[in-house]
Order: C-alpha cells, then sequence, then structure tokens
C-alpha cells in the first residue's frame, strides 16, 4: 500500500500492497483511466467466504487472495473487507497485514509518493497516515529526514497547492520563470527556498505554462537546471515534481520501464505502482509506455515476471496494447 512505503523498508507482498488501499481512494476527482473496473456479479459474502478460508490455509493461499482483490475495485475490497469482519470477527487488513511495524525510510518511495500526487490525494494520505499509525505524517518526515530535502517535502505534504484556474495570468508565469532562473542558473549557489516555494504553491497548468517561459531566460530547461543546481534526494524530488508536472503517466511509465529493465525486477516499485494507479490513470500509463518504450506494458511485466506477482500485475494491467 501507498502508505506503508514509507514506514518500512522491508519489501511486501503484492496481497499486502492492495488490501492497503483498502482505505486509501486515489484520484483526487480527477478524470480517471482505470483498467481495474467494478465486478459485475459482485457477492461480497462469497469473496469474504474465499479470502477467509485462503488465510486458513497452512501458509496462507495467496493466489486465491490476489485472484479476488485484483479484480475488485477499492468499494468493492471495502465491502469485502466489512463482510470479512462480520463473518471472523476480526479485521481483515490487520490479519493479512499483521506484519506492518518499525520505521525506516525508503527516501525513493517517499520520493516518489509525495511528489506525484495532488493535493486531493495527498490529504487522504495523511488521513489514513493518521489512522493507520497514530502519528501525523509532516512529524514522520521531519524525522526520518533532513535538510533542504525535508523542508520541500513538507511544504508538499502540507498541500497547499493552487487549484487550476480558467484564467491564465501570463504576468505570473513569467515572473516566476525569471523568479527560478534567477534563484538557480543566474546565481552562485541555489535559492532552494525560491524553487519550493514555486514548486509546492502554483497549480500544474500554471507551472507547465511556467516551465515553457523558463526557457526564454535559461540556457537550459528545468529538468537540465536542476540537475546543474543540486544533487541527491533533492535533486530526485525536484525531478520527479517536473516530470509529474509536465507527464504525471509518462513519468510512471518510466519508472515501470525502470524498476523492470534492472537485474530482477524492483517488485516493491511495480508493485505500488500497479497498484496504486490501476483505479487511477494505468490505462494512460499504459499508452505512454508504449509510445516511449516500443512494447506493450503487458508483454514487459510477461517477461520480466513469473508465477502469481505475474498473473497479479497482469489482472491489474487489464489488457495488452
Amino acid at each position: 500500500m501507498v502508505l506503508v512505503a514509507l514506514h518500512r523498508k522491508s519489501r511486501m507482498s503484492m496481497v499486502q500492497e492492495y488490501l492497503g488501499q483498502l482505505t486509501l481512494q486515489l484520484g483526487g476527482g480527477e478524470p480517471t483511466y482505470p483498467t481495474v473496473v467494478p465486478e459485475p456479479n459482485f457477492d461480497p459474502e462469497k469473496d469474504a467466504a474465499r479470502i477467509e478460508t485462503a488465510i486458513k490455509t497452512k501458509g496462507v493461499d495467496e493466489q486465491t487472495i490476489t485472484d479476488v482483490l485484483t479484480k475488485r475495485t477499492y468499494n468493492q475490497r471495502r465491502e469485502i473487507a466489512f463482510a470479512y469482519e462480520r463473518r471472523a470477527k476480526k479485521d481483515m487488513i490487520s490479519e493479512i497485514k499483521a506484519s506492518i511495524k518499525g520505521l525506516g525510510t525508503d527516501e525513493e518511495s517517499l520520493i516518489e509518493i509525495v511528489c506525484s500526487r495532488s493535493n486531493a490525494e495527498l490529504m487522504e494520505i495523511k488521513r489514513v497516515y493518521k489512522e493507520l499509525f497514530k502519528k501525523d505524517l509532516e512529524k514522520d518526515v521531519c524525522g526520518d529526514t533532513s535538510g533542504d530535502f525535508a523542508k520541500l517535502l513538507l511544504a508538499l505534504v502540507e498541500a497547499k497547492r493552487a487549484e487550476p484556474s480558467s484564467v491564465v495570468d501570463y504576468q505570473k508565469i513569467d515572473e516566476d520563470a525569471r523568479a527560478l532562473f534567477e534563484a538557480g542558473v543566474k546565481r552562485k549557489g541555489t535559492d532552494v527556498k525560491c524553487w519550493i516555494s514555486i514548486m509546492s504553491e502554483r497549480s500544474v497548468p500554471h507551472l507547465q505554462k511556467v516551465f515553457e517561459r523558463y526557457k526564454s531566460y535559461s540556457p537550459y530547461d528545468m529538468q537540465e537546471s536542476i540537475r546543474k543546481e543540486v544533487k541527491g534526494d533533492l535533486e530526485m524530488s525536484f525531478l520527479t515534481l517536473v516530470q509529474c508536472f509536465e507527464n504525471r503517466q509518462l513519468y510512471f511509465a518510466n519508472r515501470l520501464q525502470d524498476a523492470m529493465k534492472s537485474k530482477g525486477a524492483k517488485e516493491k516499485v511495480l508493485t505500488r505502482i500497479m497498484v496504486s494507479r490501476c483505479e487511477v490513470d494505468l490505462k494512460k500509463i499504459r499508452q505512454e509506455f508504449k509510445a516511449h518504450h516500443g512494447k506493450s506494458l503487458y508483454q514487459t511485466i510477461a517477461e520480466h515476471t513469473k508465477g502469481d506477482y505475474q498473473r497479479a500485475l497482469l489482472n491489474l494491467c487489464g489488457g495488452d496494447d
């Protein structure tokens, strides 16, 4: 699940990741392009009974749990969880995810999660994080990170980004583009505070125009400027932001490609993206993947994974292109 990636380093199974989103509705009110849609002949009692049997099986029958859950939407999974609780007098999520404990920050996951989410998604993440771990996400971010990296993540987690407007403010676009240039490439050292302020508070459509305008001031585009000006986690964070502002689905398509290209697929990254985007925009991510990598996401998953894990991912993928 998206939140647990923030809370521990150990790899989670597909089942744990998928169940974790029982309490987290993603999408933030934007148009969706899902690959997982409601099961027409849905029977929560029947699904709950199958899962209860699978949990009681020696070693846990993950295959059955995966087959059920990867073909049910967020709302249907909630109904299954309620039905399970009525049957077993136990919480289904706790039963399957009893191993969630211990701190430890996976910076790469943290950056992807915080930098790629909308205001609405971030607000929901904070709410569920508090519900699950009885802690404020902001405090944990502060405790596990430091310096400008922490300041950027905190500014994003505050979810103060302006909503898109039908009015295009060309003067403000020019001012922000010039400010980004003067805070970075134009001077010695980087005024990171200025970059954080603009990139965490302006609307996405506004920033897209700012980055276009930026090219008239700087010999480098925004991504090249980031690479020249900052390093480490801060560099990765700013790059993730800009890539998501410019084309969020392409960002996720590239992350999926990188995860599978590495020796032994990075299962954690692969699982998190497939699970967190399957009801949001995975259809569009599939299109970007095929357009930029010359092969369908479905075929690439089939080549780089195997067994129950492969079947679960292919179910979530929802078809070949």
